[in-house]
């Protein structure tokens, strides 16, 4: 066999090996806490209020391990559960809007999505296990009909102090550092992260504000600009829709 076809021979035999391991899931356990209607929390450690109790269709998730600092706020898995008699083989897919820990668990399930990866009609028995060993994959996430947002968090007092939440993350991508733009000093200044998937700053610049993020995903590191991303009147608690759609 001449060193070409050796080679090629060795890459069409590893490329599958690296596909499998890329999509290798993690084995863990899962539980869920209580809700009145079975959504999410507004209150999680994420900080994104109303968004954290709704999104995904309220398929939503606490987790210890992958919280990450609060970078992994707003990240996404599937998460199937390894009770076959009761579990659909695709399980469901959650987004990250919480910290919570749990018996020897990754994910503290909404109860809806706890439910949701219940075979039809055998849900209730699901909840009676209370917690189920699961297996995890991180997955992009995409939201229809969304583009990336800028929420103004209701810690913040205007014109002084302005704290803020990015909302609608797309793909894979982690939100590690904002900074935001001061006409006064010509620079980009750095956030703090103040808590969970929140960025604040005290004194903000007056005007519009233009922000820039830096995120980590399939392309590596990345800053993504958002000029006049927050009208200058910005009212606290009011999300503003930015052009921008990550993949």
């Amino acid at each position: 066999m001449g060193l070409y076809q050796y080679y090629l021979l060795s890459v069409m035999l590893l490329l599958p090996a690296l596909c499998y391991s890329h999509y290798t899931s993690t084995y863990s356990r899962a539980t869920y806490y209580g809700s009145p209607d079975c959504s999410g929390t507004p209150t999680g450690a994420c900080g994104f209020g109303e968004y954290g109790r709704t999104v995904n269709d309220a398929n939503v998730a606490g987790v210890s391990r992958l919280w990450k600092n609060g970078t992994g706020c707003g990240a996404c898995y599937q998460v199937r559960c390894k009770v076959p008699q009761l579990c659909t083989d695709y399980g469901v897919s959650v987004v990250v809007t919480d910290y919570g820990e749990g018996d020897k668990t990754d994910f503290i399930l909404s109860p809806r999505a706890y439910g949701r990866m219940a075979l039809p009609d055998k849900s209730a028995e699901l909840y009676s296990y209370g917690v189920v060993n699961v297996e995890f994959l991180r997955v992009p996430c995409w939201y229809k009909g969304y583009n990336l947002q800028f929420k103004v968090h209701e810690n913040s007092r205007y014109p002084h102090y302005l704290a803020i939440a990015i909302l609608y993350v797309a793909g894979q991508n982690d939100v590690l550092a904002v900074e935001i733009w001061r006409e006064d000093y010509r620079e980009w200044v750095a956030m703090r992260r103040a808590f969970g998937a929140v960025f604040d700053i005290s004194s903000p610049p007056a005007g519009a504000i233009n922000l820039r993020f830096q995120v980590s995903g399939s392309a590596g590191l990345t800053w993504v600009v958002a000029n006049n991303a927050i009208p200058s009147d910005w009212k606290v608690g009011v999300a503003y829709e930015s052009e921008i759609q990550l993949e």
